[in-house]
């Protein structure tokens, strides 16, 4: 194993001879990455051992651990008592036999995304990569073979921004229930063991409890940055709990590493936050599973799944449909955001029928339709409508029911496009926001364009809507007006 105290001084040094220091004043000079804004659509990968059980969601290693819980009862029943087949006994299980890196770069390529972002590691601590600090690896163990790096060089190859995510702080009490009863997780634990550290669960509404101590923070950090050095992410994500006290000194650390890094490679990167990690300004915040209901003077993501009940792989997936999905992205896009959307191989590489079939779908509208989407801003008004979005947090599992009269905005040079979310039967669309005398426009219409469609709607201008009559165009997806302005 590599020296921890030497990687730690490199850290500090760089930090020293760079441009950011560990402070947010310094963090504050950040700037969003242009292709990051640009980008709009990527993709997100759940991947790991917790896909060998696939039951109920990729959080069955700490549910397996709570006696009388669904995956408790499950894994007694289908694996055996806990003391003879833990989570550590999936290891071997893990064959990845199917994992092929050029398929899925091929398939994401088609589905539109920009950036595909894997999980480097779970909450559950096996590193999905080669790694100098922990043996718990899929290079070492599993696979024996280094899952992240061949997707690096296939997405890249594939012109896809290569980002990754990391879950590990999670890990200070992800497995800890396993100590409460008979189970293969027992002390003592050390510094580089599966299961350490295994700590009491906090509240996980105290930002203060069962703080991490010096030697799991600094691996860590050390963790994160072996990430950095050796795969060069554009993009770094955070899941949540880094928002915790015992952290900050170490996020700030982190961000100015990474930051640096990104400097000498002259390459623009960002951090994903959740909740109040960072300091705003500083990265770059994250919703879980939700929306704005209204426009956003700062950029944001949402990251969300293709599956409402689970992030991984299970035979028993809610899917979503790939239409509801392109009107998500069609409405971040339009609040100045961009959408992370999330797929679930199966442990052993392939990705299900069902995912493919989603993301084939978004891809085909994209094609017809990527120009009112990449490389765009937001207009004046992100759009107009009855529907509401419930805003926050773990609200995309609420459907919504968008009608004809919800349309969303974005604006590239002379065009500013009006995306029609539910096109009517009866092919007139009426645009409240571009009437005659409108608070929000009061310039001059040149032509207007129907993107995927031959024919030439015809359009007037009158108090009380832009009035476009179609009689040929019919779409279950939302259908696009490109509106060229004069």
């Amino acid at each position: 194993m590599v020296d921890k105290k030497k990687y730690l001084k490199v850290i500090e040094d760089t930090i020293a001879t760079g441009r950011f220091k560990a402070d947010w004043d310094s963090l504050s000079q950040f700037q969003v990455p242009t292709w990051y804004e640009n980008a709009k659509f990527g993709i997100f990968i759940h991947w790991g051992l917790y896909s060998i059980p696939a039951f109920a969601n990729e959080w069955y290693p700490r549910n397996m651990y709570i006696q009388g819980s669904r995956e408790y009862e499950h894994h007694l029943a289908t694996y055996g008592e806990h003391k003879t087949f833990g989570y550590k006994d999936f290891i071997p299980l893990f064959k990845a036999e199917h994992f092929n890196a050029e398929e899925w770069a091929s398939l994401f390529k088609l589905s539109g995304a920009k950036y595909v972002m894997p999980v480097a590691e779970h909450h559950d601590g096996f590193q999905m990569y080669k790694s100098a600090y922990s043996h718990y690896n899929t290079y070492e163990m599993g696979p024996k073979r280094d899952l992240v790096g061949e997707m690096k060089d296939a997405f890249e190859q594939q012109g896809l921004e290569f980002c990754v995510s990391s879950h590990r702080a999670e890990h200070w009490f992800f497995l800890s229930h396993g100590k409460e009863f008979d189970s293969d997780i027992h002390e003592p634990l050390v510094c580089g063991d599966f299961y350490w550290p295994s700590m009491p669960e906090p509240d996980h509404h105290d930002l203060f409890g069962s703080p991490p101590n010096q030697e799991f923070l600094e691996d860590w950090l050390i963790r994160c940055c072996e990430l950095v050095d050796n795969y060069q992410p554009k993009i770094f994500y955070f899941d949540w709990w880094i928002h915790t006290a015992a952290f900050k000194p170490y996020l700030k650390k982190f961000a100015a590493y990474y930051y640096n890094k990104g400097e000498e490679w002259g390459t623009p990167v960002a951090i994903n936050y959740k909740h109040d990690a960072f300091m705003f300004g500083s990265a770059i915040p994250d919703i879980e599973r939700g929306h704005f209901s209204g426009l956003k003077p700062y950029f944001w993501q949402t990251d969300t799944a293709v599956a409402k009940n689970s992030w991984c792989y299970t035979p028993e997936n809610d899917y979503k449909s790939a239409v509801e999905i392109i009107r998500d992205l069609i409405d971040i896009v339009s609040k100045n955001g961009n959408l992370l959307l999330n797929i679930g191989p199966k442990a052993d590489g392939s990705i299900p029928a069902q995912d493919q079939e989603i993301l084939l779908g978004i891809g085909e509208w994209l094609k017809v339709n990527g120009e009112a989407i990449y490389d765009t801003t937001y207009w004046r008004t992100f759009g107009e409508g009855p529907t509401e979005i419930v805003e926050g947090q773990f609200t995309d599992g609420i459907t919504k029911i968008f009608t004809n009269e919800d349309i969303r905005f974005t604006v590239k040079g002379s065009y500013l496009y009006a995306t029609v979310l539910v096109y009517p039967n009866n092919g007139i669309v009426q645009i409240k926001s571009l009437k005659e005398n409108s608070a929000h426009f009061h310039g001059m219409i040149k032509q207007i364009k129907i993107l995927g469609f031959e024919e030439q709607p015809a359009w007037e201008r009158t108090d009380e809507a832009l009035v476009i009559k179609t009689t040929s165009v019919r779409s279950e997806t939302p259908v696009v007006l490109r509106i060229e302005l004069d």
